[in-house]
């Protein structure tokens, strides 16, 4: 999973992505300090990779892992040249879903480029110049079709979908809300690559005094989540200062920290929980002595094709997969004793692989 960071300058991007990536992007009190993207890769947290390791003994535990990819600040008029942004908005169009920081604290020290703290604003600024950003992809796209189109029945059904979204994105509408038909879906869409047509989590980030209760009584965090209903977007609060701090800290000390904090769970859990949900992923494991290991897929994903995930291999010689939840073989301490419960179900071509399976495939090439 690859994920892109936007933003204004200086609502926390950069300090953000240091304390999920540990990755050291430099981040400081004034706009465009980030002008290199930054890229980091980190390990999804999984408790149930630690205890299947600790029952097989396993060499190695590997686990899913997300890259995050930190461009500069995005500002009005950034699509025009402004500032420094644009130059690096061609680093996540490859990216799966955009987490887009938006500062919802009061700071007078902080600078804020627009002179205040108005976060729907400031999600609109982002938004019209990735429109802008995706208006000149589809223009060039136009350009280059219309001159097959002459002579083409399918390059013309492609220039009316272009002139269509072009249409939509001029009325100010984010791609992700067009509503393709099946074929223009499975012929074209994808390859557009359009900013806006990505998901989108929001990453509210509060000062400390709001993490306790998850920023409902702030005003900006309610202003926020009620965009992100309208956009079918997901919403997390995080207070990127104290993600810095909490980066530092050994795992055990970590958990004192959150606690001391009223806290459940990390900035890093809580947006790879809204990734995971707004995506449709899961994960399922496969654990022996040399390896456990998570491996992520999109739900409603079948056995044949989850295993292809490990190797093409076991996709194309798929005999049947071996499943066993993870929490059944740990309350049976082995897979021999979950085999004897009768817990170890066979499985055919047409099983959908469900979160937390643990499974053995069984192939021939």
């Amino acid at each position: 999973m690859k994920l892109g960071i936007v933003g204004l300058p200086n609502v926390g991007k950069s300090t953000l992505f240091n304390s999920l990536t540990k990755a050291g992007a430099e981040s400081a009190n004034y706009p465009f300090c980030t002008i290199d993207p930054n890229v980091g890769v980190v390990a999804v947290p999984d408790e149930r990779l630690k205890l299947l390791t600790d029952l097989y003994h396993s060499a190695k535990t590997t686990p899913a892992v997300i890259e995050f990819v930190d461009i500069a600040g995005l500002v009005k008029g950034a699509s025009k040249g402004e500032g420094l942004g644009n130059q690096f908005l061609a680093n996540i169009r490859e990216v799966d879903a955009i987490v887009h920081v938006v500062r919802c604290f009061e700071d007078s020290n902080v600078v804020h480029v627009d002179g205040s703290v108005d976060p729907v604003r400031d999600i609109e600024t982002i938004d019209l110049e990735l429109i802008f950003s995706d208006l000149e992809i589809l223009e060039r796209r136009i350009a280059k079709t219309a001159r097959a189109a002459r002579n083409d029945k399918v390059q013309a059904k492609e220039l009316q979908l272009l002139e269509k979204l072009k249409a939509h994105l001029e009325a100010g509408e984010l791609a992700i809300t067009y509503e393709p038909t099946d074929e223009e879906e499975e012929l074209w869409l994808a390859q557009y690559n359009l900013l806006t047509a990505k998901p989108v989590i929001f990453a509210a980030n509060v000062a400390e005094d709001d993490l306790a209760d998850d920023g409902a009584s702030n005003p900006h965090v309610r202003a926020v989540r009620e965009r992100a209903v309208a956009s079918g977007s997901e919403v997390f609060v995080i207070c990127a200062q104290i993600e810095q701090e909490i980066a530092e800290l050994e795992d055990d000390e970590k958990q004192m920290f959150l606690e001391d904090l009223g806290l459940n769970e990390s900035g890093l859990e809580k947006l790879i929980r809204a990734s995971y949900s707004l995506l449709g992923l899961l994960s399922y494991l496969t654990a022996g002595e040399t390896e456990t290991r998570a491996w992520t897929i999109k739900k409603g994903t079948k056995a044949p094709q989850a295993a292809g995930k490990i190797h093409t291999d076991f996709e194309r010689g798929f005999i049947r997969a071996e499943v066993v939840n993870y929490r059944d073989l740990l309350d049976c301490g082995s897979y021999a004793a979950a085999k004897e419960k009768g817990l170890v179900r066979l499985e055919g071509k047409d099983y959908v692989v469900q979160d937390g399976d643990v499974i053995l495939f069984r192939f021939n090439v």
